[in-house]
């Protein structure tokens, strides 16, 4: 197998993902016969090949995948004309906290934010996938410490939490909420970005606001 070859192979197996791939598994498409630095040069081939289309190569926390580029995002959100769910001040100010700040055990985010932390977000985020339990603090009562996971840093599109956006750069819930996928209404290569629009504050439990039409 030659390198064209060999780079279609990758292709074909990340366009036909539906999660990110890390180096390991792009390995296996050769039975382990093709070295990780002869994989990553493909990887930038591909990229390079790529770099004048509506999708384009990435890395984030989870491997390597093909998305939408950002000026792709009005064209296809047509395609969807179902909005994808607003979250809540509460529960985007909860993520930025935990992201930030992590570890932190409810009580901390409540001790920041002023007011308590309903049980239904945390689960709401819980079940996106976006947080989730890294161990318990050593105190009496063993409160749980929260993280969040591999999942919450592909859908912002990061490799690493040294990559979130710096506070002074405007980051926190507003930022979270900006750059967040809803992969709830497409696949993570033909998601449109979150539209804009401020996030509302209501009394739903779940912390997801309902879009009026």
């Amino acid at each position: 197998m030659n390198s064209a070859e060999a780079k279609k192979v990758v292709e074909t197996a990340l366009l036909c993902a539906s999660e990110p791939l890390p180096l390991g598994h792009l390995r296996r498409l050769f039975d382990g016969e093709v070295g990780p630095d002869t994989v990553r040069v493909l990887l930038d081939d591909l990229r390079a090949d790529w770099s004048d289309r509506g999708l384009e190569l990435v890395t984030v926390s989870g491997g390597w995948r093909f998305q939408s580029r950002t000026e792709m995002a009005p064209y296809l959100a047509r395609l969807s004309p179902d909005k994808p769910p607003r979250y809540s001040r509460a529960l985007m100010e909860t993520l930025a906290i935990i992201a930030y700040r992590q570890p932190v055990t409810r009580g901390d985010i409540e001790e920041i934010r002023g007011v308590s932390v309903s049980s239904q977000i945390v689960k709401t985020l819980e079940d996106r996938g976006w947080i989730e339990v890294i161990g318990h603090k050593d105190v009496i009562g063993r409160p749980a410490l929260l993280g969040t996971t591999r999942q919450f840093l592909d859908d912002l599109g990061l490799r690493a939490l040294a990559e979130l956006p710096a506070l002074s750069d405007g980051g926190g819930a507003e930022q979270l909420e900006q750059r967040l996928i809803p992969l709830e209404t497409a696949p993570a290569a033909e998601a449109a970005e979150v539209a804009q629009a401020p996030v509302m504050t209501g009394s739903d439990p779940s912390g997801i606001e309902p879009v009026s039409s």
